[in-house]
């Protein structure tokens, strides 16, 4: 009795799931015809399917296997290296150390990468500046930034003047590093120009400008999908506490 009691919920609930996801009604045949094996043979082929594509469950497992094992693909990094030393893993590896925190090892890395490629390679050359600037050598991270070629895409260069503007405050030019992320926050998704700018103003002590910067932060995270908001959750409370505070009681 209790299996048989099991077994109508589970068709109840691939049912109402079927017809809300707008499935094809020949899976109601299936679900209610087979009992438990028309279920399974729903979940396998229209429930999983889904899960397995969709970013935040992607999100959440990439988490979750870093967390339990966050030196595997440092690992597997490391074996196709000593397999190959191309520039193709010599970036892998590099990549799997920034993602570790360990940039001064993953700098030696894309230096490598570089010097084995046969012209420039842009999208490295930007890494190697990440790392540089991650790493505590904002000069060499300007310097880097400042050479690399303009991209067709507005977006990579965008990506490139965000990290520039970073490079020049850390390097004491702060009103460059100021019009660089004014300039971007008109362009870019996120908030992260903003919120950049108006700590860059608290620092400076100019709380109105700053006070600003953080409204339009409030105005954008508003518009976010809880997923956008997620990822950048310690910026986003940082901006909310900030503004709070310059608000005053």
């Amino acid at each position: 009795m209790h299996f048989i009691g099991l077994s109508i919920v589970v068709q109840i609930i691939c049912a109402v799931h079927c017809v809300r996801g707008g499935r094809n009604s020949m899976w109601l045949w299936v679900i209610i015809g087979l009992s438990i094996p028309g279920c399974l043979a729903y979940a396998f082929f229209e429930i999983f399917p889904y899960y397995r594509a969709n970013r935040q469950v992607r999100a959440v497992q990439a988490a979750a296997i870093r967390k339990l094992d966050p030196d595997r693909e440092v690992r597997a990094a490391r074996d196709a290296l000593d397999l190959a030393d191309t520039a193709a893993n010599r970036i892998l590896l590099g990549d799997s150390l920034v993602a570790l925190g360990s940039h001064r090892e993953a700098i030696d890395h894309y230096r490598a990468a570089l010097a084995k490629a046969p012209a420039t390679d842009r999208a490295t050359q930007f890494k190697l500046a990440r790392a540089e600037l991650d790493a505590g050598n904002p000069r060499e991270a300007r310097k880097l930034l400042e050479q690399l070629p303009e991209s067709h895409s507005p977006s990579e260069n965008d990506r490139v003047r965000l990290l520039l503007a970073r490079a020049l405050q850390e390097c004491g030019d702060s009103e460059r590093a100021l019009e660089y992320y004014q300039d971007l926050g008109q362009r870019l998704p996120g908030g992260e120009a903003h919120c950049r700018r108006a700590a860059l103003l608290i620092e400076l002590g100019r709380p109105g400008e700053a006070q600003a910067a953080l409204e339009e932060v409030e105005r954008l995270v508003k518009r976010l999908d809880r997923f956008e908001r997620n990822q950048q959750k310690d910026m986003y409370g940082w901006a909310a506490r900030a503004l709070d505070e310059l608000r005053g009681p």
